[in-house]
């Protein structure tokens, strides 16, 4: 416990912007405390014992499945619930030490508290997807585990109380109990290694992918998602529609108040697109105050009328600024990609359409057409 205490805490020294790693750490910390106090059973009075001990099992599952909540971004858990829950493990340690000894009910009572709390933190942590974040699901495979291999030790301890009589069983089933722990903690360590290079490594994607001032996507991940989204759409013989959209004189807002609130105004506006769109739909952020939307499984009339809302949404919701509302109108391009595109292609097309309606007066949508053939 102490090594691999030293070892968390070193990890979360060097990364303290991981989430749930410091509480990590300080579950393993209450889990050597618990250690020693358990050594020192027999040098304590029986009363500091029992609470010393109770205290700190349970705590290592709480602090465990507290991590758990802050490293999937969910609220804490009820803390007074769980101050409650401990409470009252720690009395009924206390009654069948003091008042009415009895080892299986206090085994019982030092086995309910981490048991609970390693289950909860597996149903925490087992979210989004066993291919998309393997590192979870098997991290929570193994608290899980833990947590019921815990709750399930006291039919072992009432098996040794039946075995009393035989002298080799006794040390077997004990030893068996010691290195269930040693394990399980081992491998919920390394489990917190893994999420914790998880995280290191989706925040460096994100980075890589996502441009920073919008969180949408930057221009070189919306193509590369944009020519799978191509071949799905030829596999499923389905139409996909491609927008180009551009923030109608922004150039002026820029020169007027400053970049930092043209910063705001493009934010603004990504909220007010991001509430038009699917969960499937793609956005990502072309350069300047041009951005492009692909709507995977949707048809012309449906990708119109999306431009369309999106067109009148801008102009009804004004940009909330420190110099006041800022009002905005977007020209919007459409067009369907053709058989065999490349990416760029489409977004040249949908880029002419957006010109078409910067040209027509702005603060409006317009489909590609081809251009009409010289004497045709």
């Amino acid at each position: 416990m102490a090594m691999v205490t030293a070892v968390l805490f070193a990890v979360w020294y060097f990364n303290r912007q991981i989430p749930g790693l410091r509480l990590w750490t300080l579950s393993y910390l209450f889990g050597l405390l618990f250690s020693i106090s358990f050594l020192q059973w027999t040098r304590l009075p029986p009363a500091l014992s029992v609470v010393l001990t109770q205290c700190a099992v349970s705590l290592t599952g709480y602090l465990c499945l507290m991590g758990c909540h802050a490293y999937m971004g969910r609220p804490p858990p009820r803390h007074g619930r769980a101050a409650v829950f401990i409470a009252v493990l720690v009395g009924m340690a206390l009654y069948f030490t003091l008042v009415q000894p009895h080892p299986g009910m206090r085994f019982l009572a030092a086995s309910l508290g981490p048991g609970v709390f390693y289950g909860l933190s597996a149903a925490t942590l087992a979210h989004g997807g066993m291919q998309a974040y393997p590192a979870r699901y098997l991290t929570a495979i193994v608290m899980g585990a833990h947590g019921a291999f815990v709750l399930l030790r006291t039919l072992l301890f009432k098996l040794q109380m039946s075995l009393v009589q035989d002298a080799d069983m006794v040390p077997a089933l004990s030893q068996f109990v010691i290195l269930e722990a040693i394990m399980a903690l081992v491998l919920i360590a390394f489990g917190i290694l893994m999420l914790a290079n998880e995280f290191t490594h989706s925040a460096l994607r994100r980075l890589a992918e996502m441009d920073p001032l919008t969180s949408v996507f930057n221009r070189r991940a919306f193509l590369t998602l944009l020519d799978k989204a191509i071949s799905q759409a030829r596999r499923r013989r389905a139409e996909l529609p491609v927008l180009v959209i551009d923030l109608d004189h922004f150039k002026k807002i820029n020169d007027t108040w400053g970049h930092q609130c043209g910063d705001e105004v493009l934010r603004h506006f990504v909220g007010l697109a991001a509430s038009c769109l699917r969960r499937e739909d793609l956005m990502g952020r072309l350069g300047g105050e041009e951005f492009a939307i692909a709507l995977p499984l949707a048809t012309r009339e449906g990708a119109r009328a999306v431009a369309e809302r999106l067109c009148s949404l801008v102009g009804q919701h004004p940009a909330m600024t420190e110099h006041g509302p800022i009002a905005l109108t977007v020209s919007v391009g459409v067009t369907l990609c053709a058989a065999g595109e490349t990416p760029e292609g489409v977004l040249h097309r949908a880029d002419a359409a957006m010109y078409q309606a910067k040209q027509r007066g702005r603060n409006r949508v317009e489909e590609w057409q081809p251009e009409p053939v010289p004497g045709g």
